[in-house]
């Protein structure tokens, strides 16, 4: 490994490497010795030097009038750089906000059935598991064909799928050919959770459709990474309490 390139990846100079790591080979040397093991002049090599103290890279003592340059251990230099980046790691909404550069979500809106299918097709691009709050009974009503033209698709593309939905009639059916269709579902009492929509969480998009009573179909794609993640950690409570609910 070409160890001047990797000092030249966290900030280091062509000259500044050779210095350093001059230093480190040497031990604690003074400034001469560490100069002609760099191949840099005398002059040269004490201004990198001081360079490298300001940096904290280099430390000095002086011994018998002369001044001793110790090159700082690697893995102390490991851990202020380290100790830099998990700062700027924390500013970093602040400089987003100072940019104008927050990253706001982006919302899709869609209307109707075909617009209810866009969001289902999106689903169908998931590079993760899908995790489901289902409206079995509503879906296949306004959708007859939900599963010859989804849940076919979904499986042949292996993208698995965990739902939630009502322990009714539909319910029960669904959940009886969850190993044939590549998902498990978990049912809950539909007299104390009542679904009306369907909630997908995929990647970092959550797709909501809605039923209307008037037989509207509203539904939008969310796509955020916060958002994303945390509808899948309230899935997650959800799916464990639906498992409890399951063993009583």
């Amino acid at each position: 490994m070409d160890l001047k390139n990797v000092l030249k990846g966290i900030g280091f100079n062509s000259k500044e490497s050779s210095v350093y790591l001059a230093a480190l080979e040497l031990g604690a040397s003074p400034a001469s010795d560490i100069a002609h093991r760099a191949k840099l002049n005398r002059v040269t090599t004490y201004d990198i030097l001081d360079k490298l103290m300001r940096k904290g890279c280099i430390s000095q003592y002086t011994q018998r009038g002369t001044k001793i340059f110790s090159a700082t251990d690697p893995d102390a230099l490991r851990e202020n750089y380290r100790n830099k980046y998990m700062n700027f790691k924390a500013a970093l909404p602040d400089f987003r906000r100072v940019s104008g550069t927050i990253r706001h979500p982006r919302v899709r809106y869609y209307e109707g059935i075909e617009g209810m299918k866009r969001i289902y097709a999106d689903t169908l691009t998931a590079k993760t598991e899908i995790l489901n709050y289902a409206d079995s009974k509503s879906i296949r009503e306004y959708w007859p064909a939900y599963d010859e033209e989804y849940v076919k698709s979904r499986v042949k593309k292996k993208i698995y799928l965990r739902g939630i939905c009502p322990d009714d009639e539909v319910g029960k059916s669904v959940a009886a050919k969850n190993k044939n269709n590549y998902r498990e579902i978990r049912l809950v009492p539909p007299s104390e959770f009542s679904f009306t929509n369907e909630i997908n969480v995929y990647d970092d998009k959550v797709g909501i459709i809605s039923f209307g009573e008037d037989r509207t179909v509203l539904g939008m794609i969310i796509e955020s990474t916060e958002i994303a993640n945390t509808q899948r950690a309230i899935f997650v409570m959800a799916w464990e309490f639906a498992n409890m609910r399951k063993a009583r």
